[in-house]
């Protein structure tokens, strides 16, 4: 047995790579559920959620610039946290145009 393998076993993972506590090894169990990001803008708040190229079967509609996101394209889901059917599909580059236009400015100087 290598040495590499011994280390594997003393660890206790099975196969999907978890030990027996339901964990990945980073101290978060298996599946946790992280919130998505709130995004605090002039015209109130909203909930960023980056979607991976891989999980789009569908051509969405970009509010920021009226081009079509392709399927196999990655971008960004938003909504308003209180309302999740009103979210949309946006280009991360048109995104970041918004919250630069719209970001909260100081009022201190």
């Amino acid at each position: 047995m290598t040495r590499r393998a011994r280390r594997r076993s003393a660890r206790g993972r099975d196969a999907r790579g978890q030990n027996g506590r339901g964990q990945n090894g980073r101290g978060r169990p298996v599946g946790a559920w992280l919130p998505d990001p709130v995004v605090l803008l002039r015209d109130g708040e909203w909930v960023v959620r980056p979607v991976a190229g891989a999980a789009t079967a569908k051509v969405y509609r970009c509010p920021g610039c009226d081009h079509e996101i392709n399927p196999g394209t990655a971008h960004l889901v938003v909504w308003p946290p209180d309302r999740v059917e009103d979210r949309r599909h946006w280009h991360r580059p048109c995104w970041d145009r918004r919250c630069r236009a719209a970001r909260l400015r100081s009022d201190a100087g």
